[in-house]
């Protein structure tokens, strides 16, 4: 699709105002107040977002709908859920998808009401005295200055839970565990450093240790959009949470229909990310990712006019 004919597809602002869009969202949303609120949380989300404002409408309410009824706001700044834009090659369109955040999950399992104690950490050098992973016994000693613990490396990462009735599971992951596996899941993301080459050029990606530094061409920021890089806290809460809850935790209904709906998408755009460099466009004019291939797939920032890959991740 060309970006005129992009430009041409009636914007979201629009669209939700609608006869037909309004009717959908009050036959979902009973509570004319709650209907109204949601309108306003939406559009707000979508108007802070160029790319999101590209995106097909109709994958933008969809998504937006999934987390209201899930009891979630699409606020960026709570960290709940977010609709990413990414390259639908099959439409030939932008399209925004659903994809829970770690503090998502964290709402869902408390309001389930199974849970007393739910926690995801990182842990700093020097807190970790001791960790049993066969009796999940840990001796643990917290940095409490917090201005201290803010400047200590992070060496790992500890999630834990207990019911109501005492139970109680711990895990435990290494940064080491959790950068391989960045490295093994995410296209994007390389832990050593790789080299690319694509139809624009050849491009070169420091390793994680460097990027973390600072030591890498700021020209070659798109290279790093992916959100293991934007972020790596925020996606090792996640995937220590969805390994602890989907493996060991009761799971209600909004928990399940939360984890079956939850892809998880990066692409440049995402999150704000840095306006990329003018590259070569693809042949479609967009730098999206493309669709994914199962729930659970995996779609990310590759060179520009390059295709995407898809994996199962976390």
């Amino acid at each position: 699709m060309s970006n005129q004919s992009q430009a041409q597809r009636p914007k979201f602002s629009a669209m939700i105002s609608t006869p037909g869009y309004q009717k959908l969202i009050n036959n979902t949303i009973q509570d004319p107040k709650r209907a109204q609120r949601f309108v306003a949380a939406i559009t707000s989300a979508v108007a802070t977002n160029p790319a999101l404002q590209e995106c097909d409408p109709t994958t933008i309410l969809s998504g937006a709908l999934l987390g209201e009824s899930l009891g979630l706001s699409p606020s960026p700044q709570l960290g709940q859920y977010y609709l990413v834009p990414y390259w639908n090659k099959k439409k030939g369109c932008n399209d925004a998808q659903f994809q829970l955040g770690y503090k998502g999950y964290v709402q869902l399992a408390l309001r389930s009401g199974y849970y007393k104690r739910l926690n995801v950490i990182a842990v700093k050098a020097g807190e970790l005295i001791h960790y049993d992973p066969l009796t999940e016994d840990v001796e643990f000693k917290v940095i409490w200055n917090e201005e201290e613990r803010e400047k200590a490396a992070t060496v790992g990462y500890l999630a834990m839970f207990e019911y109501l009735n005492g139970f109680r599971k711990i895990i435990y992951w290494s940064k080491e565990k959790m950068l391989a596996h960045a490295d093994k899941y995410s296209p994007a993301f390389s832990r050593d450093g790789q080299t690319i080459k694509s139809k624009n050029g050849t491009y070169h990606k420091v390793s994680f240790a460097d990027f973390e530094a600072g030591n890498y061409p700021k020209q070659d920021e798109w290279l790093y959009s992916s959100f293991w890089y934007k972020n790596f806290d925020a996606m090792a809460f996640k995937t220590m949470l969805r390994q602890l809850i989907s493996k060991w935790g009761i799971m209600s209904i909004d928990l399940q229909t939360a984890f079956e709906q939850d892809t998880v998408v990066e692409s440049e755009d995402y999150l704000g990310a840095p306006e990329l460099p003018e590259p070569e466009p693809s042949p479609e004019g967009q730098d999206l990712p493309e669709e994914p291939d199962t729930a659970d797939g995996v779609k990310e920032d590759t060179p520009p006019g390059e295709e995407q890959v898809s994996l199962n991740d976390l």
